[in-house]
């Protein structure tokens, strides 16, 4: 009986090695799959595409467009139907002509395909890309200039140039000058209200008079600034104006002023094509978001997420290692003890969500309405709370608790790992306890603490649940970080990658437009956790090769 039971256990050894090596393998092969799809995806996203020319055979029509479209590519389907219909998804453009920026069509339907070269395509502030054949250029003077000149896509390029040089120096206008003024004149007012209707000292209603002569001072500014952005609006609308047919014979004409970048989708070298790729993506990671974020950049969404998480990790660091260090090296061992351990782990497991609704309770409603009672009364009078809303501060300390059970059990593990000896060592030579846990233990146990802090970072950069209770919102004026004193805003909302995937992966009304931008954003959002965790792995690896003593 022993004999067969020993027969037909669970195999050991080598066969045991390959089965593990095959999952290993596996799972291996999903991430990198996973990882290709997102690569692939999001680089399409820059990458200039050839624009075809389409003739449709009679009764094949796209509504609202006709027979004959102008359209990049973007993916083929086979329908799921008896007919298994290959249709492509086509990108029109000109949507505020056609109303729509994508339509499908069976490849069955085409007659006729070609790619001129007269075609171009242009990127605009508003209403996404244009795709049309120019006819000739318009400038301000009412001189005109064909597009059949050689000199036509020089002077083009140069006034596209002007105009984005003009709308730069409008949009430094409006959010540095006529925001930093209207947040100052916003603050200036609250506390005017404030000391005029609360208190009738002769002492205040002196302050409340300074107070209405610096607003006074403000408006002459906020008026010289806003005559300024006028005079640019004015300036990019009278740059020029572009006419030309659509591929259906539709006369269209743009103003040159809304004009990003221009280019001959189906005229460019080699060398063209890479410049307009790599301005794409630099435009991507620099720009501000448009149309409903399905356009621009994400630069505020990329800087928000940074600045969230080197708070979450400094706030959560200390904590984790204090908490890590007195339940290994002081707490006596008993069922208190285990208990708290027993809650630390189970705290890994609970659902970020939830973690989200008591970060609203505590810190946004409990603890931020009470320092706005105390310090912020004018503001609360006003109907502006400063900390009893949603905030950077308050996002990174949900986060904060959200990723601190991982940092403890990886500290108390490091802390394990340090050689018993080297402790003894320690106190043989006098240093007390505190001073051999701050001077040896702590240093040998660096490596495994920052194991903790790059995990809870990894976490913490990708969580969208907890965040969109306590601070990040869908657009946010204003960086959570700039020049302006106390530099580091904590009461402010913040845009973030991983709510930005989600805004305009289900949020978006043009589902087809945000698709593209929904596998650029992924990509880059791993980018971002991956040099955040690549900062922490080597800084990790200096103190490892510097405390060669820990096992970590």
């Amino acid at each position: 009986m022993f004999s067969f039971l020993k027969k037909t256990s669970a195999p050991r050894g080598e066969p045991m090695v390959w089965f593990t090596g095959l999952g290993l393998a596996l799972a291996l092969l999903m991430v990198a799959g996973l990882l290709g799809v997102i690569f692939l995806n999001g680089f399409s996203v820059f990458t200039p595409k050839r624009v075809s020319l389409i003739t449709l055979r009679e009764g094949a029509e796209v509504p609202r467009v006709g027979r004959t479209i102008a359209a990049e590519t973007v993916s083929t389907r086979e329908k799921h139907d008896a007919s298994r219909t290959r249709e492509r998804l086509m990108f029109l453009g000109n949507k505020d002509l056609y109303g729509q920026a994508f339509a499908y069509v069976a490849e069955s339907s085409i007659l006729r395909e070609e790619f001129p070269g007269n075609l171009l395509a242009v990127e605009r502030v508003e209403y996404g890309n244009a795709i049309f054949i120019p006819s000739r250029l318009t400038a301000a003077d009412g001189a005109t200039l064909d597009a059949s000149d050689p000199a036509f896509g020089p002077r083009l390029d140069e006034l596209v140039d002007r105009a984005n040089a003009r709308r730069a120096r409008l949009l430094s206008v409006e959010r540095d000058g006529i925001g930093g003024i209207n947040r100052e004149l916003a603050q200036l007012e609250k506390r005017a209200e404030f000391l005029e209707k609360r208190v009738g000292t002769k002492e205040a209603r002196a302050n409340a008079a300074e107070l209405r002569k610096a607003i006074a001072t403000n408006k002459a500014e906020y008026a010289e600034l806003a005559a300024e952005a006028s005079r640019l609006r004015a300036e990019l609308a009278a740059v020029a104006t572009l006419s030309g047919t659509t591929a259906d014979g539709r006369p269209v004409s743009h103003p040159v002023g809304d004009f990003i970048r221009v280019w001959r989708p189906n005229a460019m070298s080699f060398t063209e094509r890479s410049a307009l790729f790599f301005s794409r993506m630099w435009a991507f990671v620099s720009e501000e978001p448009r149309e409903a974020n399905t356009e621009g950049g994400v630069f505020p969404a990329i800087f928000g997420t940074l600045v969230m998480t080197l708070c979450m990790s400094l706030l959560v660091t200390p904590f984790g290692v204090l908490a890590a260090i007195y339940l290994r090296e002081y707490a006596r061992q008993g069922f208190f003890v285990r208990w708290v351990r027993i809650c630390v782990n189970n705290l890994a497991g609970v659902p970020s969500i939830v973690f989200g609704i008591f970060g609203l309770g505590f810190f946004v409603y409990f603890l931020g309405g009470s320092i706005d009672s105390i310090f912020f009364s004018e503001d609360l009078s006003a109907g502006t709370p400063v900390f009893g809303t949603g905030g950077l501060l308050w996002a990174s300390l949900t986060l904060a608790i959200m990723t601190l059970p991982v940092v403890i059990v990886a500290t108390e593990e490091a802390l394990a790992a340090v050689p018993r000896g080297i402790r003894e060592a320690s106190l043989a030579l006098g240093a007390s306890k505190w001073q051999t846990i701050r001077g040896v233990v702590l240093p040998a146990a660096a490596p495994g603490v920052l194991t903790g802090v790059i995990l809870a970072m990894a976490r913490g950069a990708g969580e969208v649940a907890p965040l969109m209770m306590v601070g990040v919102v869908k657009l946010a004026p204003s960086l959570p970080l700039d020049g302006v004193f106390p530099f580091l805003h904590a009461d402010r909302k913040f845009m973030h990658l991983g709510f930005h995937i989600f805004d305009i992966g289900f949020q978006s009304p043009d589902s087809d437009a945000a698709r593209p931008m929904v596998f650029a954003t992924t990509l880059l959002l791993i980018l971002v956790v991956i040099v955040l965790n690549l900062g922490a792995i080597l800084l990790r690896n200096h103190l490892r090769n510097k405390y060669k003593t820990g096992a970590f």
